[in-house]
């Protein structure tokens, strides 16, 4: 499989041939940056984390270099950086027991820019390859631009894949801008309560992150408890973490559908719900 940047990294962290690690893919995560994987679709890690029926293989499409960096990262250059990062997303991956962990190595600028069609082409290879049955997907509600793009990008992808060969489960994870807003019946739950100590040391690698000035490691265990406690106001909890996520299926399977339009139908729900339940016990 020959990928467009000559800076592309693949892993396989038990050493199997490319082709056997993602002919066993079940579950596959397309991510913009390093550690996002981790972030938003830890529901698929820890469904294929010691299985020997289930893989996970992640995707990251951006190289790494315009991050946040500040203390012991703050004068390391975007070079050094991307280095910093890939071996991160590495690390995670051996830790993770990923089938395949996959970096394009691309900027960000060539992912947004709608004419170029090298992020497209190296997914369609790879998911032609892998024919997974889960896949991970950014929300296209995020409030992140390459997040958008790279969502965007995964979505041209699967729909060019034969139709027999699409996944049968496509989701649309929160990272940045949760999804607590969507109307009940619209959450798809990921339950992200199992192996806590996982969680917490594949959050842990990504250091030139934590250490560069986000917390991500903490946001993120927060989201996953307070999306559990907050959803049923009425019952007690069954699970310690949720990730909220968008059912995007219906875009991959219906090519007619326009993205924009099936995204802002998760707002109009969520309008005519608080319309509801004001007009309900209304005076006025």
């Amino acid at each position: 499989m020959k990928l467009h940047q000559p800076n592309a990294d693949v892993c396989i962290p038990d050493g199997s041939p490319m082709s056997e690690a993602l002919a066993r893919t079940t579950h596959l995560a397309i991510g913009a940056h390093q550690d996002d994987l981790e972030f938003f679709a830890y529901h698929g890690i820890e469904a294929c984390y010691a299985s020997k029926e289930n893989w996970f293989t992640g995707i990251t499409c951006t190289d790494g270099a315009g991050s946040s960096r500040t203390g012991l990262y703050s004068d390391v250059t975007d070079e050094e950086m991307q280095h910093i990062r890939t071996e991160e997303q590495r690390k995670a991956a051996s830790v993770g027991e990923y089938s395949a962990m996959i970096q394009l190595g691309m900027p960000s600028s060539a992912i947004k820019d709608s004419s170029n069609t090298s992020c497209i082409e190296d997914l369609v290879s790879i998911l032609s390859q892998a024919r997974p049955e889960t896949v991970y997907l950014h929300n296209p509600a995020d409030k992140h631009d390459t997040h958008i793009a790279v969502t965007l990008r995964s979505i041209e992808a699967l729909r060019r894949l034969p139709i027999d060969q699409r996944p049968k489960q496509i989701w649309g994870c929160e990272i940045w801008r949760g999804l607590d807003w969507l109307i009940d019946e619209d959450k798809g739950l990921l339950a992200t309560s199992a192996r806590p100590n996982l969680q917490v040391a594949l959050n842990g690698i990504f250091k030139s992150q934590i250490q560069g000035g986000k917390r991500y490691d903490l946001a993120v265990m927060g989201r996953r408890l307070a999306n559990a406690t907050f959803f049923d106001s009425h019952a007690a909890d069954s699970e310690t973490g949720f990730t909220w996520a968008m059912d995007l299926s219906p875009l991959v399977h219906d090519e007619n559908l326009d993205i924009t339009d099936f995204t802002l139908g998760y707002v109009e729900r969520l309008k005519l719900d608080i319309r509801n339940r004001i007009a309900k016990f209304s005076a006025i």
